[in-house]
């Protein structure tokens, strides 16, 4: 059961869930749904809270990525995913970057009205077999020959869970990249403030009255508490039983999963 009693479960009108890892297990064919996430979600909506997926998944297009949910059974539209590919259109267009793409090849549609020529810039985003030894490479070279290198990273989680094991992400590149040519990225999605800030936008509920669900001690958790949201961490996904001890970051609550959650939010409506 939930640890730290109960009161982190009042007072609520909306949810932002993490997906890989609280919804489902990424992997071959799509992935498989997390027991009891399918219906929890259902639930969510059913009762009048306010939901909106808050993920760092760039391996697909929005669109894309809310019709594999469906397939796998949720209830999910294009407009409850705040993913972090338009909001690094946004910040390009905004600052008339030209940008170098090491994403993976499905997201590439979501940079189709940016300019790309002559770029000023690098976007990582988690490129999975795109991260070969000559792309990585090539984004160092046009970095370490810019005056003045701008990194824009998608994220910068560690590693994430699929359903044969975990796997490397973004974040581990984009330090190497960070190392090499002695700069510092910009994260554009968790656990940056303004792309949680966007997300409760998109929620349309003040932090104060949102709960984060998610895997990630630091990327869900720690990033929404800074925003003054209330956080909990489901014992699904690339959790580890040693997070419990994580020497910075302690969720508002631990759950077993998604479906616990819910249960004991509801109760509190």
């Amino acid at each position: 059961m939930a640890e730290r009693g109960r009161g982190w479960a009042r007072a609520v009108r909306g949810l932002l869930l993490d997906v890989n890892g609280v919804l489902y297990d990424s992997g071959a064919g799509g992935g498989v749904p997390i027991a009891g996430s399918v219906e929890a979600v259902r639930r969510i909506k059913a009762s009048g809270l306010k939901l909106q997926l808050c993920t760092n998944e760039t391996q697909a297009t929005r669109e894309s990525f809310a019709r594999k949910l469906r397939a796998l059974g949720f209830d999910i539209a294009v407009s409850q995913v705040t993913a972090p590919a338009p909001a690094a259109c946004h910040l390009l267009r905004e600052r008339s970057l030209r940008p170098h793409l090491l994403v993976h090849h499905d997201l590439v549609p979501e940079f189709a009205e940016v300019d790309k020529t002559n770029p000023n810039c690098v976007v990582l985003g988690d490129a999975a077999e795109n991260f070969t030894y000559a792309n990585l490479n090539e984004a160092f070279r046009l970095l370490i020959g810019m005056e003045k290198p701008v990194l824009i990273s998608l994220g910068k989680g560690r590693y994430y869970k699929e359903t044969d094991g975990l796997k490397l992400d973004v974040g581990a590149y984009m330090k190497a990249l960070e190392y090499a040519c002695d700069i510092q990225a910009e994260v554009v999605g968790k656990p940056s403030k303004r792309f949680f800030e966007s997300a409760l936008a998109e929620l349309g509920v003040p932090p104060e009255q949102a709960i984060m669900i998610g895997d990630d001690i630091v990327n869900d958790v720690g990033g929404a508490q800074q925003c003054g949201m209330r956080a909990l961490q489901v014992r699904t996904g690339k959790y580890r039983p040693s997070d419990e001890n994580h020497p910075e970051v302690k969720p508002d609550a631990y759950v077993n999963n998604l479906a616990e959650a819910v249960d004991i939010i509801l109760q509190e409506l």
